[in-house]
């Protein structure tokens, strides 16, 4: 060691310092480690009630006992409640079965409680048709839906307001099998209508500012009904033409969809000039905002109302125009179920034969 070593001053680390990295870093093993258990603990368990909805169906109400079917699963809970406590009544032993019904391949449950949670696969099981529940599955693992969030999209009848249930069964098939199996997600698979907007803190009577200013207050509720991907980028976004301004009410990109999307705010009922209007919005973003790795901008046009045959006659969608109503009340559900159902069932007539069959 030379004189200047010996006589510089020794730095002291800084103990507190050191700590807290540390502490970072064996928080992130230790949240991680409790992650990995929790997804072992529930697939373990999930697989449990798979089995025992099993072979209540295969031993039980498949055999020539089925009629008794309902005693033997009320004599069972009681069994299997006195053996191991609460957490065996009928009612789960119902759920264990319905499972097994809905699901009878156990590495289909398997795979599915890698990210679903029981509380998840108790509400989809309920689904009847296999479609509609399929889409649920699909797009509640690419949003990672709480519990809660599921619910409040199966009561908001989320399947039946995406544009893909207008769509033939087949092409239904076909996207969700893109999403689960290429992570691509088709626009039918996001673009919804109606758009529920009951969030809004709006009055009864407002303007078009009125509904935009409503909307960025709440802005990450509207980024939720809105789908996966959504990112706000700006309001009023002011675009020049031949010396003319115009305005886009709202602008967003989809990360997911790889595109800009343009929406714009209609108090009253669609009118056919909103086609022109979006069209040059769309153009004007596809030549000047648009990047090289990106898909062609859609536009959404929100409006009060809609005009089914003037829509159909434009052929909006050839043009990556999609126009749907906002509801600022949510209605009942048996009123919304009754519009959208006969919204389905008008959307598919109009399909040719061949895309029926």
């Amino acid at each position: 060691m030379n004189e200047a070593e010996r006589n510089s001053p020794q730095t002291t680390p800084n103990i507190q310092e050191i700590a807290f990295v540390l502490f970072i870093e064996i928080r992130q093993l230790i949240d991680a480690a409790k992650q990995r258990a929790a997804v072992a603990i529930n697939s373990e368990i999930t697989l449990l009630y798979w089995q025992v909805g099993e072979h209540i169906q295969t031993e039980i109400l498949q055999g020539q006992r089925a009629q008794y079917g309902k005693q033997i699963i009320v004599s069972l809970s009681k069994l299997l409640t006195q053996a191991y406590g609460k957490g065996w009544g009928e009612k789960q032993l119902r759920h264990c079965l319905r499972l097994a019904q809905t699901f009878p391949n156990d590495q289909i449950v398997y795979t599915l409680c890698r990210q679903f949670s029981w509380s998840h696969l108790r509400l989809l099981i309920y689904i009847d048709d296999p479609l509609k529940r399929e889409f649920y599955i699909e797009i509640g693992k690419l949003e990672n839906w709480s519990v809660r969030q599921l619910q409040e999209r199966i009561n908001s009848m989320l399947f039946e307001r995406t544009a893909i249930s207008r769509k033939p069964e087949e092409t239904i098939n076909h996207d969700l099998e893109q999403l689960r199996q290429n992570k691509q997600i088709s626009p039918d698979l996001l673009l919804k209508d109606p758009y529920i907007l009951d969030f809004l803190d709006i009055s009864d009577r407002y303007h078009e500012k009125d509904l935009e200013d409503a909307i960025l207050r709440d802005i990450e509720k509207f980024l939720l009904e809105l789908g996966a991907g959504f990112t706000f980028i700006a309001r009023q976004k002011r675009i020049q033409i031949d010396n003319d301004d115009f305005y886009i009410d709202l602008l967003f990109y989809n990360r997911k969809l790889k595109r800009l999307v343009a929406i714009d705010l209609k108090l009253g009922n669609f009118r056919h000039e909103y086609k022109s209007q979006m069209e040059l919005y769309l153009r004007w973003l596809a030549k000047y905002d648009q990047e090289s790795d990106e898909q062609s901008p859609l536009g959404i046009i929100l409006c009060a109302g809609k005009k089914q045959e003037q829509i159909e006659l434009l052929e909006l969608d050839k043009s990556g125009i999609h126009v749907a109503e906002y509801l600022t009340v949510l209605p009942s559900k048996e009123l919304l179920q009754a519009k959208l159902q006969q919204a389905i069932t008008s959307a598919r007539r109009r399909l040719p034969s061949s895309e029926q069959d």
